[in-house]
């Protein structure tokens, strides 16, 4: 198998994640107590996201506001419409759990490290691609649990309410306290990279343990026949593939120069992970939440494999070495955001 398509180490300890959970389910005790290291994780996790993100880099790439409301129209308009429709055109054939999952999904923002690496890999602008990516992320602790409310909502679908305000509590006031001391931290942190590192695959980790062990204990495998499973890999790889046609042929529409097109494919058409895990643990707190991510880590996996192919080919087109930017330190085909 050629190495680009080989799954990442993270991928491989989420699905470690997965399988401990569904075999040795946390229960009682334990689960409370690795619940609230979980919670505290985030928080810091969270914390340091805010702390490393360098804010001259975000209010510089502001001035593309076109670009930028392109990409985040992808992401909070155009990928939920899709994922209603989704639901509706397919409702026999995923269980009420797993369309519940394909609907979150599509609330998601847009990853941060992947999109800036195979923004540059492909030649696209990838100072817009920091920008557009950062926002998306920043934007997204606010408006994907309103969206989450508001489709789960019509759907009749369960949900805590008061995750809202636990979101901003939990996840945007530890970013926003991040980033207040972030001239102070940010250099520090910047030489640290392992240290943050542990902490965002370790508390995702954590979460994901925690959530398909809730899910083994409420009899998640049981009520999910494979023909569902198989239902829901086709509906995420039909998800990405509409996204990507829609935002490149949407980027030609409105006139976008190829660079530009480039940042607009890969930071509207991708979801994060690291981003659903912490606003599923809080929103859907006590309820299943491994049906809801279940979805949401098989696209993960998709998008790195489909977006490292494209961006490949975009990097192969004669025109390419022309405009292609310096990818910026440290990018990774297969990030786990």
């Amino acid at each position: 198998m050629p190495v680009r398509f080989r799954p990442d180490p993270f991928t491989l300890m989420l699905l470690g994640g997965l399988v401990l959970g569904t075999m040795l389910p946390a229960s009682g005790p334990a689960a409370t107590l690795m619940s609230g290291v979980a919670t505290a994780a985030m928080a810091l996790l969270f914390f340091l996201h805010g702390a490393r993100m360098d804010r001259r880099t975000v209010v510089a790439g502001l001035v593309h506001w076109r670009l930028h409301l392109a990409a985040l129209g992808a992401t909070f308009v155009l990928f939920p419409l899709l994922g209603l429709a989704a639901g509706l055109l397919a409702p026999g054939l995923l269980t009420p759990a797993l369309a519940g999952g394909v609907l979150f999904l599509s609330v998601l923002p847009s990853t941060i490290q992947a999109s800036i690496a195979f923004t540059a890999i492909a030649g696209g602008n990838v100072p817009a691609a920091v920008c557009a990516a950062s926002a998306s992320n920043i934007l997204g602790m606010a408006i994907s649990p309103l969206l989450v409310a508001a489709l789960f909502h019509a759907q009749g679908g369960g949900f805590d309410w008061g995750g809202i305000g636990k979101i901003l509590l939990q996840l945007l006031g530890p970013f926003l306290l991040g980033q207040a001391l972030q001239p102070r931290l940010g250099p520090w942190l910047g030489r640290r990279k392992a240290l943050t590192g542990v902490v965002d695959r370790g508390s995702i980790l954590l979460v994901v343990y925690l959530a398909f062990s809730q899910a083994a204990v409420g009899g998640l495998w049981a009520r999910t026949p494979p023909s569902a499973l198989l239902a829901m890999l086709a509906v995420d790889a039909v998800l990405l593939a509409g996204m990507l046609a829609l935002t490149t042929w949407g980027s030609r529409l409105l006139g976008f120069p190829r660079q530009d097109e480039i940042t607009i494919v890969f930071c509207g058409s991708k979801k994060s992970l690291a981003a659903g895990v912490p606003i599923a643990n809080v929103m859907f707190a006590g309820q299943d939440i491994g049906s809801l991510l279940l979805p949401v880590m098989l696209f993960h996996q998709l998008q790195l494999l489909v977006c490292a192919a494209l961006a490949r080919r975009h990097a192969r087109r004669p025109d390419a070495a022309a405009i292609a930017p310096a990818a910026p330190a440290g990018a990774r085909i297969l990030a786990p955001r």
